[in-house]
């Protein structure tokens, strides 16, 4: 089946009469309902459809190596930002404005909160910048959204669930049907091959760049901040060592940033910038290849 057909088939599962309200509906943020008529829901509903149709274990494998070249644009890290001025995030329910405004939102409250830990700051400020991808002519679904691993059984707690995985090819693959599917119990999530984003992108990208000396910590925030179905979800414990169960209180802890700054007030970028150029000197100094 080409791409295109397969498309087709992913935007016609969607049901127009179907409603859909978790449990936690009521809350701020994260209000993943399906209302047809809701252009932003049904956009959030659509892009969450074909990530959980396209994202396997093939398609993840290619994107890790596509990516892995590190040959799309060189540019330093504030260059990389500004570019997110242009990109409106397709899977985010709770706001429609560009993720730069998210990223100084998110930086300047651990800032606030966290005085002392500057590297904090700077994952603050950065932990989105994977979404260049977008600009590279991928897909959103292939970009933003909560992420997963590929390889082994879906978990509940993934967001639409029930409804979004049905036409994924690996479900006909009776070796990644189970909870642990192609992994060892306990094997460590920097084994596990995770849905592909914005997140491993990025991972990849920092781990590639010389320069770069952030903390571990700092690179388990980055590369498994979007994954909800285990910070917050409380699933895959079975694919989690002694160290990823160390890391997660600081995946946790930015999460308290990274969904609950979210709003409409919008911090004055320019006057903010000579601070973290800073901690971009210190941190990640130079041209980053991406």
């Amino acid at each position: 089946m080409s791409a295109t057909e397969l498309d087709r088939q992913v935007i016609y599962h969607i049901d127009p009469s179907l409603e859909y309200r978790p449990e936690d509906a009521s809350q701020k943020f994260r209000n993943y309902t399906i209302n047809p008529d809701d252009p932003i829901q049904r956009r959030v509903f659509e892009t969450y459809l074909k990530m959980h149709t396209y994202q396997t274990v093939d398609f993840v494998q290619g994107k890790r190596k596509q990516y892995g070249a590190f040959d799309k644009i060189r540019m330093p890290i504030m260059a990389a930002l500004e570019k997110l001025n242009d990109l409106i995030d397709e899977s985010d329910p709770d706001v429609d404005m560009p993720n730069i405004v998210h990223a100084f939102q998110t930086a300047e409250e651990i800032r606030a909160k966290h005085p002392d830990q500057d590297w904090f700051h700077l994952t603050g400020l950065i932990h989105d910048l994977g979404k260049v991808m977008a600009f590279f002519n991928e897909p959103q679904w292939a970009v933003v959204g909560d992420t997963f691993p590929v390889g082994c059984q879906f978990a509940k707690s993934i967001v639409y669930r029930d409804f979004t995985f049905v036409l994924n090819p690996d479900n006909e693959k009776e070796e990644y049907s189970t909870p642990t599917g192609m992994y060892e119990r306990h094997c460590g999530l920097e084994n596990v091959l995770m849905s592909w984003g914005h997140d491993e992108y990025l991972h990849m990208v920092l781990k590639n760049h010389p320069g770069c000396t952030l903390p571990e910590e700092a690179f388990y925030v980055i590369r498994f901040h979007s994954f909800y179905p285990w910070h917050t979800g409380g699933d895959y414990d079975h694919l989690c060592n002694s160290k990823d169960r160390e890391m997660l209180k600081w995946v946790q802890e930015f999460n308290k940033f990274d969904l609950y700054t979210k709003s409409e007030t919008v911090p004055d970028i320019e006057k903010l910038v000579p601070y973290y150029q800073g901690l971009i000197d210190k941190y990640l100094p130079g041209d980053v290849s991406f």
